[in-house]
C-alpha cells in the first residue's frame, strides 16, 4: 500500500511539472541566427534592437517586456512560445505569421539576451 502511496505521489509531482511546462523534454531547440533575423524584422520595433523593452513606447497598456530581464530567463521555452504564439496585451499574436519553427528560431534567440 505503501509503495502505491508512493508512485502515485512520484507521477503527480512529475504530472505536475510537465503541466507547468517546466519539464521539456520533447521542445525542440531552433537556430539563434536565424532568430535574430527574425527578432531584427518583427520584435525590434517594441522590444529594442537589444529586446530591453526600448522600443515603441505605448501610450496605454503595459510596456513591451524587457527580454533580458533575469524574469524572461526564469520562463520556460512553454510560456515563451505561448506568449509568441498568442500574444500578450500590446503584442499580437504571431502564430499566423511566424511558423513553428521560426518561433523556435525566436525563442533561441531570446535565450541568447536573457541575463
Amino acid at each position: 500500500m505503501f509503495k502505491m502511496v508512493t508512485v502515485g505521489f512520484v507521477s503527480g509531482l512529475l504530472f505536475g511539472a510537465v503541466v507547468q511546462g517546466r519539464a521539456e523534454p520533447g521542445v525542440q531547440s531552433g537556430d539563434a541566427a536565424r532568430g535574430k533575423a527574425l527578432f531584427v524584422r518583427h520584435c525590434t520595433g517594441c522590444h529594442g534592437p537589444e529586446g530591453g523593452g526600448d522600443g515603441y513606447s505605448f501610450f496605454r497598456g503595459p510596456d513591451p517586456a524587457n527580454l533580458t530581464s533575469p524574469s524572461t530567463r526564469k520562463k520556460s521555452d512553454a510560456e515563451l512560445i505561448k506568449s509568441i504564439h498568442e500574444g500578450k496585451p500590446n503584442m499580437p499574436p504571431w502564430k499566423t505569421r511566424l511558423s513553428e519553427k521560426e518561433s523556435r528560431d525566436v525563442l533561441a534567440y531570446v535565450r541568447t539576451i536573457a541575463k
